[in-house]
């Protein structure tokens, strides 16, 4: 690979000196503009502002790395702010060993060490200074690093842009939004290929596949467990670590020296930081059984230099501006469809694609510097706002625009670091975009399943929600009729009717809220599960249609909804939608096939579904429109994914040329992991050796 223009020339030409002296220069003519503009600082001689401005350029570079050693959870917590009320104390003190230089607080000394790191930061954005030529002085000093040629097999970088399909890649690539990886593909460097996800299109399940090869029993983003009477959440640390314990077998993606960033799970990785089946393990709570993980890794370099706090500071400040602008600006052009970000949302974004993001890149450029064998990040910033803003709109392309950018700086950083890198970059999952749910038809899924079960009414017909929801949904609803799946569903439960069988409904005592007494529903994206829990196992399609006769009717007919998957005594897993039906088990199609428009592998995904230990009672996938390529989402999203339809099942994967193209189509996680797991053995990197799981993990639930 080509060493990018201007590499390698950071520690040459004296670039360095140069910029010690001008920040020192700098700094004391602020120093004297401060002692004219602020209450509370003064000195009182010429030479006082130039010994000043060196005692804070040795604090902030040789004292506070030296106090982050002890106090890095403080400095995590706060998000670097306590960084400047140390250097603001330790500043104070300083001004009692000079002569004649008055700081009358901590508030005031505070203002001056912020003032002064303004400074620093100016002068390195002049003289083209970024974090990567800091990095690389530090581990030039280090005692390992050498000049040589390093021997060992190349490392590789995998950087996940979360949420971004391989559809939307590509018209991102034309329209200029992601100019690294155009020219990547322009130079011939790196190829773009495509590959599909599991059923569950969405970051646990892929992210679980792509690192430990296989995302067996999970079901979405949170699925209920009966037999706990728990519903599991990927977003939940504890839940998090239950996951990776029962899927590692010490072999992950990232086992022999590997580290992982701002991801779900670690990959067996040593180092990680923002990973969330980390926390219980930091916490003492999790059980995953595997090694020490070494979590916060990546955090030290980052909050070394506190200029990095104010930095993202205000990177984050203007991310709230840009979410307020984008949410006014969808209103005031009625754009469509559209959703309620809520209050807290402009600082989750901040969150997300300015907080998080930095600390990522800081650490995947330390894990470089330090030689890690392979290193696997998550760049959540556009799944989060696509989610909200839509798939291709102004501001979602805009969030990839900075990401791209980000990208292309750990790029030019492996030209730096002591050993050779190759950068893969790929995504979990791709979006489709739609109207919500809940906005479409005014109610939920969760609330409809409830309504066929018999609960009371919980329509939001009349809460204050706008007309158009139902007005729509009842259009839809007359032209759409009965499809004569519906119809037989209700011969059969007319039948069922004859016998009047009534179900034994006892008193509701689980902890997860049930929509029906003892019915569980949950939804997560484009797929929702309903579980009847006072069943033990999987419920058949006949036992339903006895407790619950218009449940299989009234979904299957319902337009939001594509495809249900159940399971029957008589025929196996069944396939039911409003024209059709397919048997998975037989491969007989009687109508239409439901399947249909979900793609080529659609069957082989809902049938390995089926096979699960822990498969709800009833899987539903929403309605997909292969003309306009709209689905609605069962969550209040734009952009969404978790089920079949659409681009959400069609991620990206874009890899160094020199690396073997996949010898076949890529269909799931787990073949994912195969692919990525061939290329580092490509590369010479050991296979890690097989560890015998935890005596209570359970082996099929």
């Amino acid at each position: 690979m080509t060493p990018p223009q201007g590499a390698g020339r950071i520690v040459r030409g004296g670039r360095v000196v140069v910029r010690v002296l001008a920040i020192w220069l700098l700094t004391t003519g602020a120093l004297n503009l401060l002692d004219e503009l602020l209450v509370g600082f003064e000195m009182t001689s010429w030479w006082q502002p130039t010994v000043l401005a060196l005692a804070l350029g040795l604090l902030s570079a040789v004292v506070w790395p030296l106090i982050l050693r002890v106090a890095l959870p403080v400095a995590v917590f706060t998000l670097g702010v306590a960084s400047y009320l140390v250097l603001g104390a330790a500043l104070l003190l300083v001004s009692f060993a000079i002569p004649g230089v008055t700081i009358v607080n901590l508030s005031t000394a505070v203002g001056v060490a912020v003032v002064m790191s303004v400074v620093g930061a100016l002068v390195s954005w002049l003289f083209g200074l970024d974090e990567d030529e800091i990095f690389f002085r530090r581990t030039a000093r280090r005692s390992g690093a050498t000049d040589d040629t390093d021997d060992r097999p190349p490392g590789v970088v995998f950087l996940q842009v979360d949420g971004l399909g391989h559809d939307t890649l590509r018209r991102a690539l034309r329209s200029g939004e992601m100019p690294v990886f155009s020219r990547w593909l322009a130079e011939g460097s790196h190829r773009l290929t495509h590959w599909n996800t599991d059923w569950s299109s969405q970051t646990g399940a892929s992210v679980c596949g792509i690192l430990h090869g296989d995302s067996s029993d999970i079901l979405g983003f949170r699925w209920y467990e009966k037999d706990r009477d728990h519903v599991m959440a990927c977003s939940n640390p504890e839940d998090a670590a239950e996951i990776e314990r029962r899927a590692s077998d010490g072999r992950g993606l990232l086992a022999v020296d590997g580290a992982g960033h701002g991801n779900l799970f670690t990959g067996d990785a040593p180092y990680v930081s923002l990973t969330m089946s980390a926390v219980p393990v930091l916490s003492g709570r999790g059980r995953r059984g595997r090694q020490h993980v070494a979590s916060g890794y990546g955090y030290f370099a980052y909050f070394a230099s506190p200029v990095n706090a104010l930095r993202t500071l205000g990177g984050a400040v203007a991310e709230i501006v840009r979410e307020l602008r984008a949410s006014i600006t969808q209103r005031q052009r009625n754009v469509f469809p559209r959703v309620h970000r809520g209050l807290w949302f402009p600082f989750v974004r901040a969150g997300t694609n300015i907080i998080a993001r930095d600390v990522v890149v800081s650490a995947v450029i330390e894990d470089m510097f330090d030689g890690r064998a392979a290193v696997y990040a998550d760049f959540l910033g556009y799944d989060e706002v696509s989610h909200y803003s839509g798939v291709e709109r102004w501001d979602s392309l805009a969030v990839l625009r900075d990401i791209d950018q980000h990208i292309g700086r750990i790029h030019r950083a492996t030209q730096l670091a002591p050993r050779r890198y190759h950068v893969v970059c790929l995504s979990d999952h791709g979006q489709t975009q739609g109207w919500a749910f809940a906005d479409r038809f005014d109610e939920s899924v969760e609330e409809l399943v409830g309504r066929l079960c018999g609960a009371p009414d919980t329509t939001r017909a009349a809460s204050g929600r706008s007309e158009k929801g139902w007005q729509a949904g009842t259009v839809l609803a007359e032209a759409s009729g009965r499809g004569f799946v519906a119809n037989r569903l209700r011969e059969r439960v007319e039948r069922v009717r004859a016998e009047e069988h009534a179900p034994h409904v006892p008193e509701d005592v689980g902890r997860v809220p049930r929509v029906a007494p003892g019915v569980v529903a949950v939804a997560s994206g484009h797929m929702a599960m309903v579980s009847f829990t006072e069943h033990v196992g999987r419920v058949e399609l006949e036992t339903i249609e006895r407790e619950y006769p218009d449940l299989l009717p009234g979904l299957v007919d319902h337009p939001g909804i594509g495809f249900v998957l159940v399971r029957s005594a008589e025929y196996g897993a069944v396939v039911l939608g409003r024209d059709g039906l397919h048997r998975l088990d037989t491969g007989v199609v009687l109508g239409e096939d439901p399947l249909t428009g979900y793609g080529p592998h659609a069957a082989d995904l809902v049938r390995r579904v089926d096979g699960f230990g822990n498969c709800a009672d009833i899987m539903i996938n929403s309605w997909y429109d292969p003309a306009t390529e709209d689905a609605p989402p069962f969550e209040p999203h734009v952009g969404s994914h978790g089920g079949l339809g659409g681009a959400q099942s069609r991620g990206f994967l874009l890899h160094p040329a020199d690396l073997p193209a996949p010898d076949r189509e890529i269909v799931g996680a787990g073949e994912l992991h195969r692919v990525l797991r061939g290329w580092l053995a490509h590369l010479g990197h050991p296979v890690p050796e097989r560890s015998e799981p935890p005596a209570d993990v359970p082996q099929n639930r």
